[in-house]
C-alpha cells in the first residue's frame, strides 16, 4: 500500500490547526501559547536579569538560556520520566540556537534572559511548538530581535514529502502498511524575512533532490506560521482606547491598553 491520503485526511502541504496567544502566564516578562494539531506549547520569559552563576556572566552583552520541558503525562506514547533527560537538554541547545540569530543582547551585559518553555500535550513536532512559543514569548518581553523565527517539521514517509508530520505519521508503518518502512523527520526553524535556516535537523534517511524539495516547502508554510505569530502579538495589543484628557494646554486624545482584552487569542484553522 502506497501512502497517498494522510491518516488525518489532510493534504501533504496541509498544516494541522494553529491556534497561537501572546501575554498568557501573567507574572513573566513576556509569555506565549503556540498549538500545532495536538501539540501544546507554553513559553515564559524572564528579563533581562542579573546572571546566576556569576561565573557565567558575558561582560559584552547578555546571555540566551533556554529550557525545554515535557510534562511526564503529555506525551502520545509512553509516560514521560520527570526531570532533566538528555532530550531535554538537546532540544533546550537547539532551540537557543535557533534563536540567537535574531535576538539582540548586546545593551544587557553580565544579564541573562530565561526561556522556559513547558508541553503539556504533545503529538509530534514538540521542538518546533516549542521555539514558536518562544519567538513570540520573547517579541511579548520586548527583547530586542530582528525577526520572529518560525519552525516547522517537514519530511518523507513512503516516498511523500509531507509538511508538519504528527505522531502516526512519525511512525507510520505501526498503524498503516506502507511499501517503504522508512521516515524522515526534519524540524526547521527560518527566518521568515531573509529566509535564512537556524535549525535544521533530521531523523531518517532522504536523497539530497527530496531533503531540498522538502526545505522548499517548510519555507512556504513557515510564512503562513509566522503571519499567525505575528497576529497574535498584535492582538494582544489590539483593543486600545482613545481617552480625552483635558490639560491646561487644551485638549488631546491618550489611549490605554484595555487590559481586559489583553489574552484575546489568535486562531486559524488552515485549510
Amino acid at each position: 500500500m502506497v501512502y497517498s491520503k494522510r491518516i488525518d485526511g489532510r493534504g501533504f502541504d496541509e498544516l494541522r490547526p494553529i491556534e497561537a496567544k501572546a501575554g498568557v502566564i501573567k507574572n513573566a516578562d513576556g509569555s506565549a501559547y503556540f498549538r500545532m494539531g495536538k501539540t501544546i506549547a507554553y513559553a515564559a520569559v524572564y528579563g533581562p536579569r542579573e546572571m546566576f552563576p556569576k561565573f557565567q556572566q558575558d561582560p559584552k552583552k547578555g546571555v540566551l538560556r533556554c529550557n525545554y520541558n515535557m510534562m511526564p503525562f503529555s506525551g502520545a506514547g509512553e509516560r514521560v520520566r520527570p526531570g532533566a533527560s538528555r532530550r531535554s537538554k538537546e532540544i533546550s541547545m537547539v532551540t537557543e540556537k535557533a534563536l540567537l540569530p535574531v535576538v539582540d543582547l548586546n545593551d544587557f551585559p553580565n544579564a541573562v534572559v530565561d526561556v522556559f518553555i513547558e508541553l503539556p500535550q504533545t503529538d509530534a513536532g514538540s521542538r518546533c511548538c516549542g521555539i514558536n512559543a518562544a519567538a513570540m514569548a520573547l517579541a511579548d518581553a520586548g527583547i530586542p530581535m530582528k525577526d520572529i523565527v518560525a519552525a516547522v517539521a517537514v519530511g518523507r514517509a513512503d516516498g511523500q514529502i509531507i509538511v508538519d508530520l504528527n505522531y502516526e505519521e512519525e511512525h507510520l508503518p505501526e498503524f498503516i502498511e506502507v511499501e517503504s518502512r522508512e521516515v524522515a523527520d526534519i524540524p526547521v526553524a527560518v527566518i521568515p524575512s531573509t529566509n535564512e535556516i537556524t535549525l535544521l535537523q533530521m531523523d531518517g534517511i532522504i536523497s539530497k533532490e527530496d531533503l531540498m524539495i522538502a526545505l522548499g516547502k517548510a519555507k512556504e508554510v513557515i510564512k503562513k506560521i509566522s503571519e499567525i505569530q505575528r497576529n497574535a502579538l498584535k492582538d494582544k495589543y489590539a483593543d486600545i482606547s482613545e481617552i480625552d484628557i483635558e490639560t491646561d494646554n487644551g485638549r488631546y486624545n491618550s489611549r490605554e491598553n484595555d487590559k481586559t482584552e489583553n489574552s484575546k487569542n489568535h486562531k486559524s484553522i488552515i485549510d
